[in-house]
Order: C-alpha cells, then structure tokens, then sequence
C-alpha cells in the first residue's frame, strides 16, 4: 500500500525520517512516497488532501481536527523554547528617531496556519500590519529593514546574532510562563479516511525510524545538510537537540496534555474558537 508522505526540511524532521526514506527499517508492508516541503505548504497541501500522512503545524491541525489524527510519534515538542520574535537593526534606528511616524509595525508570520502566527495571535494584540511569507524570507526581509519584526522558526534561534538582529522574544518562554506545559509546534498526522489499522502501522515505522535515528546519529546527517537552510553541522544538531526529545518518540501523557492546553487557550482567545479538540491515535 502506498502511502503519501509530506515532511518538513527542518533538521529534527530530516533526522528523525533518515531511516525511513533510506530504508533502514521494516516499512510494515506499506511503501512510502516522500516528499520534504515548507511546514506552511504541507499545512496547505495535508489540507487539500495531497498527502496521506505530513508532518503539519498544530495550528493546522486544529482546523483539520474531524480530518486528521494526531500520530503519538513524530511530534515537536520544546519546554522553554519556541519560535522567537526577532527585531531588525532599522527598527532601532526608527525608534530613536524624533518624530518618526510610520504606521503600525510590519510583522512577518512564517504562514497563516503555522504554529507560529497561532503564538502571536495568542500573544500579541497589538496594532500591527502582519504578512505571511515562506520562513526562509523572514532574516533576509529584517537585515534589509523589509520588516519591523519577523516571527522565526527552525535554525533562525542559533544564527540571529551573527546577522546582527534583536532578540524580542522568545515566544516558547511565553507559552510556558503561561500553561507550565511544553510547546506543541508540530506533529505528525493521517487522514482518518486511512483507517486506524493502516495508520497504527505508519506509527510503528515512524517510531521505529526515530529510535534508529537516536542509536546511529552521525548517519543522519546526509539527510540533515540535504535539506537545511543554515550550513553550519552545529546549527543543525543544536536544532536536533532542542526538538528530538523523548516527547517525540512518543507525546505521552505530558505531551497530550499539552495539545489539550493549545486547544483550549486558542478557544479561550477567540484565535479559533471552531477548533476541535486534537485526537492522538
């Protein structure tokens, strides 16, 4: 049977899937197509039912909960740690200016359905003008003084002082000082039209995929350098470290309560009152 599969280009996803895509664990009678896109357009194409299984933003997954199930395994969880907030040097240059007066700051999201744009709505209300573009955008468009602040993801924690930008915030600090629940970002999901038979056997070559991953490390830096934005093998195991945990071998009960604490805040907000609640498999 095959099975269409989306994953992220961010290192804890390429590192965790190495051994699935290379073939270095028993796929369970199932064969696996994949492809490695921006986590907003796996939002989108998940959604327009292009995939069968992907790696999603949570955000997403909330308005597709009727749809999807929540894999246990696969997920990115962080304690502390999230997207940041960071600020471009022309902004400071702007601040100190004496009556400078140039509307409402342009804020740049990584896309609408990210978990990202969701942490902003959650915590932000300010009078912004917020634009969403693909992540790898957001640093470029603050060193050019494009944007007032962009909300970051993936290797843009480890590289934002090298390229001379402003930490703001971190917005997993926020979240945690919040809920004192780690931070769902993403995880991974299947169509429920699959059936809980078929997907219980994704989840087992997910799991055993990470497992692998864990035991043979350096292996999976093929897979890593393939896809990253950032060159450096350091960035990309530091990103690894934060994201690979044992919350993404499997969400266990810490980790569902977190997706239940994302559901309920993002009601309780109004970010989107509509959403169900998240089903793990």
């Amino acid at each position: 049977m095959r099975i269409r599969l989306g994953i992220s280009t961010c290192p804890n996803d390429t590192f965790a899937f190495h051994a699935l895509a290379t073939g270095e664990v028993d796929p369970r009678g199932l064969e696996f197509e994949i492809d490695y896109l921006d986590v907003q357009e796996l939002n989108e194409r998940m959604a327009r039912h292009e995939y069968d299984v992907a790696k999603v933003s949570y955000y997403a997954a909330l308005a597709h909960s009727s749809e999807w199930l929540v894999l246990p395994s696969g997920s990115a969880l962080g304690f502390g740690v999230g997207p940041l907030l960071l600020g471009s040097p022309s902004r400071r240059v702007a601040a100190t200016t004496a009556g400078a007066d140039s509307g409402p700051p342009l804020v740049l999201c990584p896309g609408q359905w990210t978990t990202a744009t969701l942490l902003w709505r959650l915590f932000h209300q300010e009078d912004v003008r917020l634009e969403q573009t693909v992540f790898s955008n957001i640093i470029p468009a603050l060193e050019q003084g494009r944007a007032d602040l962009g909300v970051c993801i993936h290797e843009a924690r480890f590289v934002w002082q090298e390229r001379g930008l402003d930490r703001v915030e971190d917005l997993g600090e926020t979240w945690a000082a919040t809920t004192s629940n780690p931070l769902p970002l993403g995880g991974i999901v299947g169509d429920r039209t699959l059936g809980r038979d078929v997907l219980q056997r994704v989840q087992e070559v997910v799991r055993a995929s990470i497992l692998w991953g864990l035991e043979h490390r350096d292996a999976c830096l093929s897979s890593m350098r393939a896809h990253a934005q950032e060159e450096s093998d350091d960035v990309l195991w530091k990103h690894v470290e934060l994201y690979v945990n044992p919350w993404t071998v499997d969400l266990g009960p810490v980790g569902r309560n977190a997706l239940r604490t994302l559901s309920d805040l993002a009601a309780e907000r109004d970010v989107h009152a509509q959403a169900g609640t998240l089903e793990v498999l």
